[in-house]
């Protein structure tokens, strides 16, 4: 006798069962002690409507960190990193834009103390950054106008 996982077996063509595709039995129709190794519930099928996501009541997967307090995704600061790069002073931006650019990546690796690190890091960097760059424009405002009024003050006032 031929089991129903070998050729000539009930479901395959030409056994009990079996025939052509489109033919009573055929290719796609359960053959008649119901389909191939799922048992009877059908328990390989889809599951029925309604069975996905967490059971009611569940909040879902707590966040990572102490209990109760989800750990939140910390700010890059890459926008103020770049334009503090750009306007300001580069060669405190450019550790900013370096330090911006890894947060999400440790963030996202389950390094979430290293992507706090790196963000706390661009952030003090794009800081820096800024008030160097306004300290120089101050300086170079002063500059101008001193050596505009000695200017003024040397030709007699005008």
């Amino acid at each position: 006798m031929t089991s129903s996982n070998e050729p000539g077996g009930p479901g395959w063509p030409g056994g009990p069962g079996g025939g052509s595709p489109g033919s009573p039995g055929g290719y796609g129709e359960p053959p008649s002690g119901g389909w191939y190794g799922q048992p009877p519930s059908g328990g390989y099928g889809q599951p029925p409507p309604g069975s996905y996501g967490p059971p009611p009541g569940y909040p879902g997967q707590p966040g990572y960190g102490p209990p109760g307090y989800p750990v939140q995704r910390p700010s890059n600061y890459l926008v103020w990193a770049i334009l503090s790069t750009i306007f300001c002073f580069w060669p405190t931006g450019i550790p900013a834009i370096f330090f911006a650019a890894q947060v999400n990546s440790k963030f996202n690796q389950g390094d979430f103390q290293g992507a706090q690190d790196s963000s706390r890091k661009a952030r003090m960097f794009a800081i820096i950054s800024a008030c160097i760059g306004v300290a120089l424009i101050v300086i170079v405002v002063i500059a101008i106008a001193s050596a505009i009024t000695a200017n003024h003050t040397s030709n007699g006032g005008y």
